[in-house]
C-alpha cells in the first residue's frame, strides 16, 4: 500500500519522497527531460600532459613585443594574451643576452650521451676474453691438483 503512494507520489511529479526512497540521479534526470542537451565537458585527464615547446623566432618576437611596451600592464596584457609566464620572459632574455638565436634554441632534456670511444670496444672485447681466460685456468688448475691427490692415494706417483 505504502509503495502505491509512494508511485503515485513520484506519478504526481511531487518533489517530496519518503524516508529511505531513492531519487534520481541528476545524470538520469537530465536525459529524462525534453530540454535542450547540454555539451558536457569531458572528466578525463590526459594520458600525459605534453610540454609545449617555443621556437626561437616565437621567443625573439615575443621578446620583441615586450621590450616595446612603455604602459604598465602592457606586459601583462601580452603575457595574459600568449598564456606565458613572466619567468618565460627572464629566462628567454638570459638566454638571448647570452648568445642571441644560439641561447634561444631549445636544450635537449634528459641525460647526456656518453662520448663514444672508439677503443671501449675493444677493451670491453678483451676484458669478457680475459676473464673467460682466467676461469679456464682455474678450472685447469683445479683437474690438475684433483689427479695429483688421486695419484697419490693409488700410489703411482710416477716412480714407476
Amino acid at each position: 500500500m505504502r509503495e502505491m503512494a509512494v508511485r503515485k507520489e513520484m506519478a504526481g511529479g511531487e518533489a517530496a519522497a519518503p524516508e529511505g526512497a531513492r531519487r534520481a540521479t541528476a545524470g538520469a534526470a537530465a536525459s529524462a527531460s525534453p530540454g535542450p542537451v547540454q555539451d558536457v565537458p569531458d572528466p578525463e585527464v590526459p594520458e600525459k600532459a605534453r610540454r609545449r615547446r617555443f621556437s626561437a623566432a616565437y621567443k625573439l618576437r615575443i621578446l620583441k613585443a615586450a621590450d616595446a611596451c612603455t604602459q604598465i600592464g602592457e606586459i601583462g596584457a601580452l603575457l595574459r594574451r600568449e598564456g606565458l609566464y613572466s619567468s618565460h620572459l627572464s629566462k628567454w632574455r638570459q638566454q638571448r643576452d647570452s648568445g642571441a638565436l644560439e641561447g634561444l634554441r631549445p636544450k635537449k632534456r634528459g641525460r647526456k650521451p656518453r662520448p663514444v670511444d672508439p677503443q671501449a670496444k675493444r677493451i670491453a672485447k678483451l676484458e669478457r676474453e680475459n676473464e673467460h681466460l682466467r676461469r679456464k685456468l682455474e678450472q685447469a688448475e683445479t683437474i690438475i691438483d684433483v689427479q695429483k691427490k688421486l695419484s697419490r692415494i693409488l700410489g703411482t706417483d710416477g716412480e714407476s
